[in-house]
């Protein structure tokens, strides 16, 4: 648990720090400030910062803050109503172990969000109504609903020694992680087209991949 504090400390106070920055920086744009228009600001960072700190205490009776996993009956009760939630579905290989530890990194460095992961050949309930025909599979969830996929390494350069930023840039694109604007942008990477996992059965459905 002095662990899991230890992360969310760390990752607050980085939150809070851009909070601060960016009111700074907002402060010196503006010219011919008024001593009420100062303390204006002032107030407003500092309620920021006490929203973020509820908050965190939220995330972490929630299970944020760790990269944890679960089966597919524990699934749903997992991202019901939750803002974010990412979820890798994994095999024992090679690409889905590397997949992991991007997404552990992640998961302490971004409390925001809650990292889980299932072992897909032992849930064959969830993998089938969520269309996972290729391992590793991530599901971006947002409020109960999946959004988006990153299927393989496609999207990450095609390649095995894909950064780790590349993979916070591509879940920041679609909310499933806070953006950090102050970090140097990841170098775009080509893809080779070539799908680095283990392709599964494909279904043949087509619905929604919603879930109550």
């Amino acid at each position: 648990m002095a662990g899991i504090e230890g992360a969310f400390d760390q990752a607050v106070l980085a939150v809070a720090k851009q909070l601060e920055e960016q009111v700074d920086d907002e402060i010196h744009r503006l010219e011919n400030l008024g001593e009420d228009e100062v303390e204006t600001l002032r107030k407003k960072r500092v309620g920021e910062l006490r929203r973020l700190s509820e908050r965190k205490q939220e995330w972490l009776a929630a299970g944020h803050g760790e990269f944890r996993e679960i089966d597919e009956k524990e699934f749903f009760a997992d991202v019901k109503g939750v803002e974010r939630a990412v979820c890798l579905f994994f095999r024992d290989s090679m690409p889905c172990k590397i997949m992991e530890g991007h997404l552990k990194k992640l998961s302490e460095q971004h409390i925001e969000t809650k990292f889980l992961k299932v072992a897909a050949e032992k849930s064959p309930f969830l993998t089938d109504r969520l269309r996972v025909w290729m391992l590793p599979t991530v599901a971006i969830i947002k409020k109960g609903k999946v959004e988006d996929y990153v299927v393989g390494f496609d999207e990450l350069g095609g390649t095995n020694d894909f950064k780790t930023e590349i993979l916070e840039e591509r879940l920041s694109r679609v909310g499933a992680v806070f953006a950090d604007t102050h970090r140097k942008p990841p170098p775009n990477e080509t893809a080779k087209n070539v799908r680095k996992g283990f392709v599964m059965q494909k279904t043949a459905s087509d619905e929604d991949s919603d879930f109550d």
